[in-house]
Formats: structure tokens, sequence, C-alpha cells
């Protein structure tokens, strides 16, 4: 991965892209309302600049949160709405087409039309998308099942699956079964449209997370670090790391191998986990047992014994880091894991980069769509502005064009 993670100094803002959405609803009512309704083709043009100038900020501001710190839920929102406002954007040029072609069929009613309809056609865009994640996720998870053996957590993936699959085909079918009066439609429409918002919002975060996840594990720090932590995920019965511990383990030790090699640079060892309930000793002390075994010097291990999370994972090694006089700091955790894990780094106000050590093919989906849920609920006063927002605007889009 050649973009570089924490190069820029200030967060991307999208304040102008609420001016602009104001600017061009502002100026479409007035063709609209001054024109008496004539003047369709310099409406259709207008939003079409709109959404250039939105999908081009989504691009912008994405790549900006990557290079200001890619752990962040502004990365999965970019990342995710900017694919949406793609989508709305050619088929805003197809109708514009439309509209200069035939300028007695197409008024300005078809424009709030296409609008209102847009979360229902981008699920319909992306159905065959939808279908082939969830395939793979019931194979893994039936790969997992048989690997692992029957847990609730080790069906999440299908259950995920049921869920997207079972909302396309509510849309496929409810969508197409409006009849009586006008009103009655009005609020069927009202019901589809707020159905495809909401479906539309948790599709987007989807999209969002597997770019990010992807982004992240891809990405290898540049060879110049001052200390690895290693993220602690528990042990065996007699006290060994798991072999999920172990390949984050390895993983770091590969890394300091490469980094030693490659610039000369030597790098401290931060084993960060505390002991659990059903553990005889901590997961920071069975990591630096584990290493001694493989040839690593006492002298550049440090033990964070006490954490119990991930967020203290993170502030507790930040601390060990600071005593020991600073310095740049990676961490080291499974791929599916490394992002959750940035944004736990960034929580404590620390600036570190993650490495992914690689798991198994059938256990990384599920792992993900955990991930997943752990991400939306750790932001949901920011979802439930965004998603009451999306909402509102598929209503009021819905009851203008039955005005």
């Amino acid at each position: 991965m050649t973009m570089k993670f924490f190069t820029k100094e200030k967060k991307p803002k999208l304040y102008d892209v609420l001016a602009a959405a104001a600017a061009a609803a502002a100026a479409v009512a007035v063709l609209h309302f001054a024109g008496k309704g004539e003047l369709p083709l310099i409406s259709a043009i207008v939003l079409d600049v709109f959404f250039l100038y939105l999908t081009a900020r989504l691009v912008i501001a994405c790549e900006g949160q990557i290079r200001y710190n890619p752990y962040s839920y502004n990365t999965i929102f970019y990342a995710g709405f900017a694919l949406f406002s793609l989508s709305v954007l050619i088929t805003h040029i197809v109708l514009t087409v439309r509209i200069a072609a035939h300028p007695d069929v197409y008024g300005t009613g078809m424009i709030v039309s296409i609008l209102a309809s847009s979360a229902r056609n981008y699920m319909i865009l992306s159905a065959p998308f939808i279908l082939v994640i969830s395939i793979a996720l019931c194979v893994s998870n039936v790969s997992l099942i048989k690997h692992e053996g029957f847990r609730p957590v080790n069906v999440l993936g299908i259950v995920l699956s049921a869920l997207l699959i079972s909302g396309e085909v509510f849309m496929f079918t409810f969508d197409h079964s409006a009849s009586g009066s006008q009103s009655q439609v009005m609020i069927h429409d009202l019901l589809v449209n707020v159905f495809a918002a909401v479906y539309l919002y948790f599709e987007c975060m989807i999209i969002g997370v597997i770019f990010a996840e992807v982004l992240v594990c891809r990405h290898e720090p540049a060879y110049d670090k001052d200390f690895v932590i290693i993220l602690g995920c528990g042990l065996r019965k007699d006290g060994t790391p798991t072999p999920l511990l172990a390949g984050r383990v390895d993983r770091a030790i590969a890394f300091a191998e490469k980094q030693e090699k490659t610039s000369g640079k030597r790098i401290t060892f931060i084993t960060s986990g505390g002991k659990g309930d059903d553990e005889h000793v901590s997961e920071s002390a069975s990591m630096k047992r584990y290493m001694l075994e493989h040839g690593v010097p006492e002298d550049r291990i440090i033990e964070e014994d006490q954490s119990v999370d991930t967020v203290q994972n993170m502030r507790f090694s930040n601390e060990k880091i600071k005593a020991a006089g600073g310095g740049k700091a990676v961490f080291s955790t499974t791929n599916y894991h490394v992002f959750r894990s940035g944004i736990c780094s960034a929580r404590v106000k620390m600036r570190a980069e993650g490495i992914g050590a690689r798991t198994k093919w059938y256990f990384w989906p599920n792992a993900s769509v955990r991930e997943f849920a752990c991400l939306l609920v750790a932001h949901k006063r920011k979802q439930a502005i965004i998603l009451a927002a999306l909402t509102a605007a598929y209503v009021a889009l819905t009851l203008l064009m039955y005005r």
C-alpha cells in the first residue's frame, strides 16, 4: 500500500457539502416555481453538478481521512456513501439526457421521483453484490462450524446474510404491490422509501467497513518504529498462547526483524494483556515467555499486564511508551481486528499504525461481522443522527412527489 497514514494534521470537514446542497435545493425550487415547472432540463443540470461535487468531495474527504487517521468511523462513511453518490450521479445524468431528448415527456416531477427512489434504485443495482457477499458469508460460516463447532457467535455471518437477503426480497416484492387511492399509494411509497433509506445506510456501512478493513490490513507501515504493541486475546488452559495469539506475536517479531534488516533500527516489544478470571498467568507474561523461547532478548520486552480490553491495551501501552521516553509505535493483532484496534488507539490519543496476522480463511468473515457489530455499537449517537437525517430526507422527497 503506497498511501501514507498519519501524514495530514487536519481532519477533513464536509461543511461545504451542506452549503452546496442548500444552494442546489434553492436553485431547483426557484427554477421550478418561477418557471412554473417548465425548466426541468436546467434543474436536472443543477442537480448533476451538485452530485458530481458531492461524489468528488466524498472521495477527497476519504483520501484526506486516510492520511489524517484511517482508523475512523469517517473512513467507513466516506467510502460507503461515495459509491452511493456516484450511483445517484449516473442515474441523474441518464435522466438529464432523456429530458434533453424528450422535454415534453420528462418534467420536474420526474426529477423529484428519481431522487425519492434513489435508495430503492441503489438496492436494485447492488443486489448482485449483496447476493455474492451473503453466499460467501454462509459458506465461510458453514466451514467455521465444521472446524470449530457450533456456537451462537459462529453463525453471525449467516444471520447477517439472512437479514441482507430478506431486505432485498422484501423490497422486490413489496415495492410492486401498491394499489388503491393516491393517499394509499403515497403511504406505501413512504414505507418503501423509509425502509430503503435504513437499508441503504447499513449497506453503505458494510461496504465502507470492507473497504477500510482491506485498506488497513494491506498497509505495511514504514520501518522506522520504536515500539510494537502486541494485543492479547486469550490463552490455552496450560497458559501458553492460543494459535490466534501466537500469530500476533509472530507477526510482531517478523516486522521487527524486517525493520532491523531494512533500516538497522531495533524495536522494543510491548506485550499487552492482563490475566483473565480463567487464566493462570497474564497474557502479557505468556507472550513474553513465548518470545524468549523464540530468541527475543528480555531487555527488548516491556510487559503491560493490567488491560482487560482493546481500549485499555492501547491506553496502558501508551503510558509504557511515554515512560520509556516516547517514540513511534505500531500494534500487532489479527487481520480482522486491525481496523477496530486502530479506532481504540485513536480514542486514547495515540497515533499508531497496525499490522495484521493472518487467520484461517473461514474464520475471518465471521470475525469481521463481529467487528462490524462492535463498530456500530460504539458509534450509536453519530449513526442515529445520520440515519434520522437520511430518513427525514426521503420522507420529505416522497411527500414532495405527492404534493
